[in-house]
């Protein structure tokens, strides 16, 4: 694995731990998990069943951290800022923190050798 692609996966495990980490603090975390069908769904962020922060916990972080684990190939672009942007801004809690983080993920995921 080329030094670039070992720091890309380095930094990516960093920015799960500190979303998570993020999250549990906004007391957005949650225990109980979805029912498998909502998991299932075909749509973009799952967004028929499950919120937004549902879709980072139960499905983002979890595939991502799957992939880092398992040496598997990583996304080659990706954008889910925008999307961040969209809930956190009708929350009451906007949580720039979560947003910024998950900015930086798309950013590393994108970033090119």
């Amino acid at each position: 694995m080329q030094q670039f692609e070992l720091k890309k996966r380095q930094l990516l495990c960093t920015l799960l731990a500190e979303l998570e980490i993020a999250l549990r603090d906004q007391q957005l975390w949650q225990r109980d998990r979805p029912s498998e069908q909502a998991l299932a769904s075909t749509l973009p962020f799952a967004i028929d069943h499950l919120s937004f922060v549902q879709w980072l916990q139960f499905i983002f972080i979890e595939k991502i951290t799957r992939l880092l684990q398992q040496n598997l190939p990583l996304p080659t672009s990706m954008a889910i800022a925008p999307m961040a942007c969209e809930y956190f801004k009708l929350q009451t809690n906007h949580c720039p923190e979560i947003v910024a983080l998950v900015t930086r993920i798309d950013l590393t995921i994108n970033e090119k050798a």
